[in-house]
């Protein structure tokens, strides 16, 4: 029997957010238990409802800035399980690094120019009900320095830094990589140094390359 996965949605406007709702309901296997339309009825309702997933609008009252992540950080602490879709009109990396920064298991950034095609707004959210992840594919070419081509710079990455990516994705700091891969810590810096000079990402300011290696990493999973 298909489990019926239960879930919150929260987006300000009202249009939207039936529109939403009137989407995912044409899926046998999901369930809208509740609705939110801020940042402080969302933390209400899904104590409420204890949703399998929330999926919520990154700007929201009351400040519209990034109560989705904030939201997502809160609920994390007080509900860990509960899996997390922030729908955003931003393309800008700096909010998907702040969803992520915490470990990426049951969280995904989607831009909401994909809501429309309710196939892959529910193939996320079943993903992310798994403790999967998923990230816009638009999200992940804005963290990479120039063109990657047809490519992927993953294919550039020895077995073992591979290895060491996949421990990153799931969190990880160095030293639990070093135990998990039996190695010592110096020899994981230098994995992960030699993984961020491959991959050609940005040192800019303000970009975490740890995250936007992570990100390359799940969009070539989900592929």
């Amino acid at each position: 029997m298909t489990r019926t996965i239960r879930l919150v949605v929260a987006e300000d406007d009202l249009l939207v957010r039936e529109g939403v709702v009137a989407l995912l309901e044409t899926q046998s296997d999901l369930e809208v238990a509740a609705t939110a339309w801020d940042y402080e009825s969302l933390l209400r309702v899904v104590d409420d409802a204890r949703p399998d997933v929330v999926l919520t609008d990154i700007r929201m009252p009351p400040s519209h800035t990034d109560e989705g992540v904030r939201a997502a950080r809160v609920i994390a602490g007080s509900r860990p399980g509960t899996g997390i879709v922030v729908l955003s009109q931003y393309d800008d990396p700096t909010y998907a690094i702040a969803l992520l920064e915490d470990g990426t298991d049951g969280r995904a950034y989607v831009l909401k120019e994909r809501i429309n095609d309710v196939r892959q707004l529910s193939d996320v959210i079943r993903t992310v009900a798994k403790g999967g992840s998923h990230v816009d594919s638009k999200v992940v070419g804005r963290l990479v320095a120039g063109e990657r081509g047809e490519e992927s710079p993953l294919e550039w990455l020895t077995e073992r830094e591979t290895e060491v990516l996949a421990e990153i994705a799931q969190g990880k700091d160095n030293s639990a990589i070093a135990d998990f891969l039996v190695i010592n810590v110096r020899s994981v810096e230098k994995h992960i140094n030699s993984i961020f000079a491959k991959l050609g990402l940005s040192e800019a300011e303000g970009v975490s390359r740890r995250v936007a290696a992570v990100l390359l990493f799940l969009d070539s999973n989900q592929m």
